[in-house]
């Protein structure tokens, strides 16, 4: 099943993206993560296309939104969010993010009427200018060429994973640069990206899925408060042994819990 692709304008003038799969039921809108594009749904759009319509974009400076230069606040992704969010014909269900994305719905559960919020392996708070290091430098060299070159890249470097997985990683860096990354680590304030007192209490059902402890951007400490202070609306499951990317590297296992989680009453 190919997605319903619609182009939207946001409110300061930006384009994105919006997929669509499945024509009935709630909505659930998914927002990616750094280096990721709106296709990085495309599996688990499939997989609910039953029973919910799912609804993804892509998020500036990724997929086919490479071209827009910013701002690269997380102010400014929540309020993309927000724009997507009233661009639909109803208010959505359920909030699904990863990473970054997992950051922005923290925030937009807090200033929209879903009903429930997923954030898988989240970025509770800036990193470190050594994160940001190490991950460009992981970038280095599909950065360091373009077009052809580029696509052949990274098919060579997710060799190991589905060919669908490596193509939709293809679509998310095709035309983005390094300096996506580097304005989303030097234009948001350690400050201003701290979400770790947003989760406490949180007042709508939040599932919080994280990755192995080797793998998770959520540090012991940060897990340790999520579970502690999160309030008996907050679920943590931790996916031992897992990667980042756990919504698609362990995709049966997550899908059960997701599955549960959005159907519980």
């Amino acid at each position: 099943m190919n997605p319903q692709t619609e182009t939207l304008t946001l409110d300061d003038g930006a384009i994105t993206h919006v997929d669509f799969w499945g024509e009935r039921g709630p909505t659930l809108l998914c927002v990616h993560g750094m280096t990721s594009s709106r296709k990085s749904w495309e599996l688990l759009g499939l997989h609910l296309a039953d029973r919910y319509r799912v609804v993804a974009y892509d998020q500036r400076g990724h997929g086919d939104s490479a071209g827009v230069a910013g701002p690269m606040t997380l102010a400014r992704a929540q309020r993309d969010l927000e724009n997507v969010a009233a661009y639909l014909d109803e208010t959505p269900f359920a909030l699904l993010g990863h990473s970054w994305g997992g950051a922005v719905v923290l925030l937009a559960g807090r200033s929209l009427s879903v009903e429930k919020v997923v954030a898988i392996d989240p970025m509770l708070h800036q990193a470190e200018n050594r994160w940001y290091a190490e991950f460009l430098g992981d970038l280095a060299a599909i950065f360091a060429v373009s077009g052809q070159a580029r696509a052949d890249k990274v098919r060579e470097e997710y060799a190991q994973s589905s060919q669908r997985d490596g193509e939709r990683k293809v679509h998310a860096v095709a035309t983005m640069d390094a300096g996506v990354i580097e304005r989303l680590r030097d234009e948001n304030a350690p400050a201003d990206w701290d979400l770790r007192e947003t989760v406490s209490a949180y007042p709508r059902p939040l599932l919080v899925a994280v990755a192995g402890s080797a793998e998770s951007i959520i540090d012991p400490a940060d897990l340790a408060l999520l579970q502690a202070r999160g309030g008996e609306n907050v679920r943590v499951v931790v996916f031992d042994g897992q990667d980042h990317s756990l919504h698609r590297t362990d995709f049966e296992h997550f899908t059960t819990v997701l599955d549960e989680f959005l159907e519980a009453g």
